[in-house]
């Protein structure tokens, strides 16, 4: 690991507007402004607010927290796929994102078909293509499949391909969002092994997971978010242990009583 920044985030914060999220008329919603001119203000959900941390190049980092904690839309903010409605984040070098199993896939494409696509996505050459092909081709263990079209592939068909492709194309920065909770342990194993490789060659991971036991064996820090805000940020086994416990705890305090 160095001393030179991958993604720096201050004060970030992302706020969604849940009037967006219901379906209603112009006259409705004109008719609700006007006897409550304020009511605008209390539509507004922040999914992240007060966000500050670094991570360096060479770090593998895990995101935890509970489900609506706000962990997918950091990783969101990071790849730029949304911007900050207050503070910033920035990010120094190409960014590869699996934000969802086959995120950037052409069903009516095969697979192989996918691999050129998704190079050209990330700004590779066609000849730099040709180069990783066989590697990424051989890692995906899809065989004879790769000529197949993606739309008939499962979703760990799916998982399996794009974890190959973006692990392959050489990114500075490499997010995952539970990509590799799907497929065989095997498969997982290695999957981990090659982001170790990654992190290795002075990359940086950043992983959204729910896989406790991976973070702690891949991850070298890990950030738990609650509520938006960052709760801990430190050495992945230890902020694991904290979590686990808290979410336990939460467990059986929310958990009914036995008749007696």
């Amino acid at each position: 690991m160095t001393t030179t920044p991958a993604i720096v985030a201050r004060g970030l914060g992302v706020r969604y507007n849940l009037r967006l999220t219901r379906r209603r008329t112009l006259r409705r919603f004109l008719a609700e402004a006007w006897r409550n001119p304020r009511s605008h203000s209390t539509s507004d959900f922040w999914a992240l607010r007060d966000v500050d941390f670094d991570i360096l190049s060479g770090e593998s980092v895990a995101i935890v927290g509970r489900n609506g904690s706000g962990k997918s839309t950091l990783l969101m903010a990071i790849a730029g796929v949304i911007a900050a409605d207050s503070g910033r984040i920035t990010t120094f070098g190409r960014r590869a994102t699996l934000l969802t199993i086959g995120a950037g896939f052409e069903p009516e494409l095969s697979g192989r078909e996918n691999i050129y696509l998704n190079g050209a996505y990330l700004r590779l050459r066609p000849r730099d293509i040709d180069r990783l092909l066989e590697p990424i081709i051989e890692f995906s263990e899809l065989g004879q499949f790769i000529d197949a079209p993606v739309k008939d592939y499962s979703t760990g068909m799916r998982a399996r391909l794009g974890f190959s492709i973006a692990a392959h194309t050489n990114p500075e920065i490499l997010l995952l969002d539970e990509v590799l909770s799907v497929g065989d342990t095997a498969f997982q194993e290695k999957s981990r092994k090659r982001l170790m490789e990654l992190t290795g060659q002075a990359q940086a991971v950043v992983v959204v997971s729910h896989s406790l036991d991976f973070i702690v064996k891949t991850c070298s820090r890990a950030l738990w978010l609650e509520r938006g805000e960052v709760l801990r940020f430190g050495p992945a086994d230890e902020v694991v242990d904290e979590y686990a416990s808290a979410a336990a705890a939460s467990n059986a305090a929310a958990a009914p009583e036995a008749p007696v």
